[in-house]
Order: structure tokens, then sequence, then C-alpha cells
């Protein structure tokens, strides 16, 4: 096990194709699916970082910015904001880009808490994250207030 790795060399980036299947009647994404994206480039990014299984904790919260169509090309980026004990902050950027139109725009942020595992499937120490730029600083302090919140909404 890796004592500590710096967010840079553990970013994930997954790009999908919005197709007929993954939309509504109004050719929009479906939250749902998206919502799997989100857990799979999360998950992919988590073990990434600890170089053993990780699984879903919880989802802290998906903001919907705006809205995906059909045929867009949706490119999502996760990065670990913070390592806590076992657990850790996954934060993924999600993008709409249409070739068509020539246009890219930030739809939706999402924060998810992994658990890493050992191989009995118990929880283990994760490795730490050490973030460089003041980007990964910023996201490293806000995820310790978003953790406080959730620990705080649990005990009540």
């Amino acid at each position: 096990m890796e004592k500590a790795k710096k967010v840079s060399e553990s970013i994930m980036t997954m790009t999908e194709l919005v197709l007929p299947n993954n939309t509504n009647q109004l050719g929009k994404l479906l939250g749902g699916q998206l919502m799997l994206w989100i857990d799979v480039c999360a998950a992919l990014c988590a073990q990434k970082h600890n170089n053993r299984i990780c699984v879903t904790a919880s989802v802290d919260k998906v903001d919907f910015h705006h809205s995906i169509n059909l045929g867009d090309a949706v490119t999502l980026v996760a990065s670990v904001n913070r390592v806590f004990n076992t657990s850790m902050e996954i934060g993924v950027k999600v993008f709409a880009e249409s070739f068509r139109e020539g246009t890219k725009i930030h739809t939706n942020t999402a924060y998810l808490t992994f658990v890493c595992l050992n191989n009995l499937g118990k929880p283990e120490k994760a490795t730490e994250a050490i973030p460089e730029t003041e980007d990964e600083k910023r996201r490293y302090d806000e995820a310790m207030q978003r953790r406080e919140g959730r620990l705080q909404n649990r005990n009540q």
C-alpha cells in the first residue's frame, strides 16, 4: 500500500455519447443514466488512487446546471478531493459538448464518498491524497466542510 499519492495521479476522465436509449421523450439525457456514469467514473478514480477495491458509501450532492442533449459527448472528470481514514471524497465535474454546434458547457457537479476495502471486503486505511495546485487545495479544504455537514446530519 502506498502511503500517499498526488491528486493529479488519480484523475479519471471518461467520455460517453448520448444515444437515444439514454434519453427521455424530449431528447434530454436521463438523470439516472448520468448518475450511473458519475458513479462509475468516481469509482475508477478511487480505485486508481488506492490500488484496491473502493465502494460507494454515499452520493452527497449532484447539481444539474444544464440539460444534456441527444448526440452530445459527455465528459466526466473525477478526482480525489480528500482522504479521511478509510473513506475519501471524490468530486466529479461533467461537461457536455456538441460537436455540431461547437459548444462545450459545464453541466453538473457531484460529490461522492467511497470506502477503501481490503481483500476480505473490510474497510482499510485509504492512501493519502496530496493536493498541489490552488484548485486542489481549495477542494481539499471544502471537502472537510462537506464531511462535517454529513456527519452532523447523520447524528441528527
